[in-house]
């Protein structure tokens, strides 16, 4: 590694790549200059000494810049511009490293949690780094640990773990040194890591820790009256046991676990007089931030209970010899002094379906031993299909509680939990906010609530009474997004279905086959009919089928899922079918939820043609399967999109599943009208613009011809002044003479006839 340094520009990199995670990024010119890699630490100065992973630029950036995010910028005391001098350093692990954070966060995340949040970071003391980890890693076995991290950190700090930070307090060395699996973690005046958790012998301690990240942060302000926001990830987060009032929506699973527990704890002679026993093994399971781990604490308090936490990922870190020591001594203290829970949280993590190791076998021995002796075992999950079916013995975890997503009105009811100690201002409407967030659970709006409660501090700085007003609550839900939506790839646009030109049969068909299923699910069933499953768009390109649907996610209150065909397919053997069973899967979590399919002839062909060695028949499977299988598809609407409906899969259009066949014709005359109407509603026309009459001589437009033309119209008047202030009807006709029509008559005609010929089967 070379000696050299150079000073560069800073610049604030504005793509989301690097977000957070101590990412910089140099041109290639720069890596050589220095004698850098991808993935070797630098040492970064400009008013303070900072250090970062290095990572390559695009050779069409500028060799004078160093790319960063606003959290390096920050740790180095500079802004965009300014001077930062660049040099190699040594790799060097950390031994100890203790952190600060908001007093929630601390009490929601442990330290070995917190460890696996800055696995593969440089820290320097008085940084600020985030919770957001890295996610690529040498070691695969690492890599899962920090999924199952990522998943923890969500359920136990809601939406708000993507823009905590947290500050460095100490470091050692002094020196910017690398996080480790060996580094001790410790919050500042509280818990600390257990030692090393190396995990040999896959993970052997002198391997190259150098990393490379891409990812997104999200950011929020900070403000005393959040304070004032009861919990920060629901009741999980919490150091006491809550109540099993404040947990609403979770009565049932409270009753249903309480009976269980106060039997076998205090009334196992009534057991005896009857000759039978009972099983105190439980697999408690259901969305994350749901309150599956407080559900059990309260209930543990309720009948007089003590816990012993146990988190999965962590154990899973240790070495084999070490993880099976801790959870035989955890089962000896639950053992020893009882009525007592052993709680583990995120059992996939130690007893992975795919590939259960020697941990999962000693797992199911310490379970069955414990469930024996008369303790309880509680085990949580966010992903049940993930979790080892061999636990599901009857001598180990045989009762399962599912934890559901919360309806509208539990999460109103939630809402007035949470908003209990919050000033809220007199136009605050909590039933429009329960009906505005579809998919939220309690950790999410919990992180809702305390984001208004921040917006609403930023505006009454000075006000000794400050409340909190429903526009702050609109302003949150801009920014919070339910935790089942993290993935998700549609924007959503402020459209509604009022702002789609023309097309009133389309629109009232769609309304009548998607948002009513989603918006009045207890009007089907109180008329005993199911309501349609999914709706298949077909029509030229370019006449408003993607937008269709996002207008309709604009109208209806629901998630909506989008995907590409190509995107599910995968040439692993497979791969495909699981990307289905997981997209179904985050639908059915975040429901009422539109899945929406673009381009579905690429994904669900017609069976028995494909020369892929078979992996579109088995997705069509896969589709078939998760839309009319044995598990229900509830609240979830499926809408594909496609230009080739004779190439879609024919079972897939059966009753049951994409059963209405909408029709999206190319514009006529009045269509096209509306169209350019709709398109030109925030462009300011001249009078002498006639739209009706453009409309007419555009035949063969589509609808995205006419958007297209309305736009070149305004760059025409931008060519001719930059000071222009109306669109004329000459830069109408420049425009007219540039933009051409894209349908294909032949196209449109067949199209037309495959309409007719569907019609009276539809």
């Amino acid at each position: 590694m070379g000696e050299s340094e150079l000073t560069l520009t800073a610049s604030l990199r504005p793509a989301a790549l690097d977000a957070r995670r101590g990412i910089v990024r140099l041109h290639p010119e720069a890596l050589t200059a220095l004698g850098l890699r991808p993935g070797d630490p630098v040492r970064l100065a400009g008013r303070r000494v900072t250090a970062g992973i290095v990572a390559a630029a695009e050779r069409s950036a500028g060799p004078g810049l160093l790319h960063a995010d606003d959290l390096t910028l920050g740790n180095l005391g500079v802004r965009d511009g300014s001077q930062v001098t660049v040099r190699p350093t040594p790799v060097a692990a950390a031994r100890r490293v203790v952190l600060a954070g908001p007093a929630p966060v601390v009490a929601a995340v442990s330290p070995e949690m917190l460890r696996l949040a800055l696995l593969g970071k440089m820290v320097t003391a008085g940084d600020d780094v985030s919770l957001l980890p890295q996610d690529v890693l040498p070691d695969t076995s690492v890599r899962s640990l920090v999924e199952a991290a990522r998943n923890s950190l969500s359920n136990r700090v809601g939406y708000a773990w993507t823009s905590t930070l947290l500050t460095v307090v100490t470091a050692e060395p002094d020196t910017a040194a690398l996080v480790t699996m060996d580094t001790v973690v410790a919050w500042e005046d509280g818990p600390a890591t257990h030692g090393s958790a190396t995990t040999a012998p896959t993970a052997a301690r002198d391997r190259d820790p150098r990393v490379l990240q891409d990812g997104a942060a999200a950011t929020a302000p900070d403000a005393t009256l959040s304070a004032k926001v009861r919990g920060t990830a629901g009741a999980d987060a919490a150091a006491e046991a809550p109540s099993v009032d404040e947990l609403p929506g979770l009565r049932a699973q409270a009753e249903e676990l309480g009976e269980l527990l106060d039997l076998g704890f205090h009334h196992r002679e009534v057991l005896r007089r009857l000759g039978t026993t009972v099983s105190l093994g439980v697999l408690v399971d259901g969305p994350a931030g749901s309150g599956k781990s407080a559900l059990v604490r309260a209930v543990a308090a309720r009948v007089r209970a003590r816990v012993r936490p146990l988190w999965g990922p962590e154990l899973a870190a240790l070495t084999n010899a070490a993880a099976a020591e801790r959870l035989r001594a955890a089962a000896a203290d639950v053992r020893a002094d009882g009525p007592a829970v052993l709680l583990v949280t995120d059992v996939e993590a130690l007893a992975p379906a795919d590939t259960p190791g020697p941990v999962a076998t000693v797992f199911r021995q310490v379970v069955a031993e414990t469930v024996a002796a008369g303790a309880a075992v509680v085990c949580t999950t966010g992903r049940p299909e993930a979790v080892d079916p061999a636990l599901r013995a009857p001598d180990l975890l045989s009762l399962r509680i599912t934890v559901p997503l919360p309806d509208a009105a539990l999460r109103r009811e939630q809402l007035g939990v949470l908003t209990r100690q919050v000033p809220l201002a007199e136009d605050v409407r909590l039933d429009e906010v329960a009906a505005r967030t579809p998919g939220f659970v309690a950790a999410d709006l919990a992180a809702l609530v305390r984001e208004a409660g921040v917006r609403a501090a930023l505006r009454q700085k000075a006000v000794e009474r400050p409340t909190v007003a429903m526009g702050d609550f609109a302003a949150a839900l801009e920014v919070v997004r339910p935790t089942t939506m993290a993935a998700s790839t549609l924007e959503l646009a402020s459209v509604t279905l009022d702002d789609v030109g023309d097309l009133v049969e389309v629109k009232q068909t769609l309304t009548e086959s998607v948002l009513w299923p989603l918006t009045y699910p207890d009007t089907f069933a109180r008329l005993g009919v199911r309501p349609p499953r999914g709706v298949l768009l077909y029509g030229p390109p370019g006449c408003g089928k993607t937008y269709l649907v996002t207008a309709l996610a604009g109208t209806g209150r629901a998630n909506v899922l989008s995907v590409k065909g190509a995107e599910l397919l995968s040439k692993w053997v497979g791969e495909s079918e699981r990307a289905v069973r997981e997209l179904f899967r985050r639908a059915r979590e975040a429901a009422p939820t539109l899945v929406f399919l673009d381009e579905v002839d690429a994904l669900a062909p017609v069976r028995g043609q494909a020369t892929d060695g078979g992996t579109t028949d088995r997705v069509v499977a896969a589709l078939l399967t998760e839309l009319d299988g044995v598990e229900a598809l509830r609240n979830v609407v499926v809408v594909g999109a496609t230009n080739r409906p004779d190439l879609v899969d024919p079972a897939l259009l059966r009753p049951g599943r994409l059963e209405r066949l909408v029709y999206v014709p190319p514009p006529d005359g009045p269509a096209r009208a509306e169209i350019l109407r709709a398109a030109s509603r925030t462009v300011p026309l001249a009078p002498d613009v006639d739209l009706a009459g453009l409309a007419e001589d555009l035949d063969g437009f589509s609808a995205a011809d006419c958007a297209a033309l309305v736009r070149e119209a305004a760059l025409a008047a931008m060519r001719e002044s930059l000071a222009a202030a109306t669109v004329t009807a000459a830069h109408v006709a420049t425009a007219r003479s540039r933009v051409r029509p894209s349908l294909d008559p032949a196209q449109v005609a067949w199209l037309a006839a495959y309409a007719e010929k569907e019609v009276p089967s539809r």
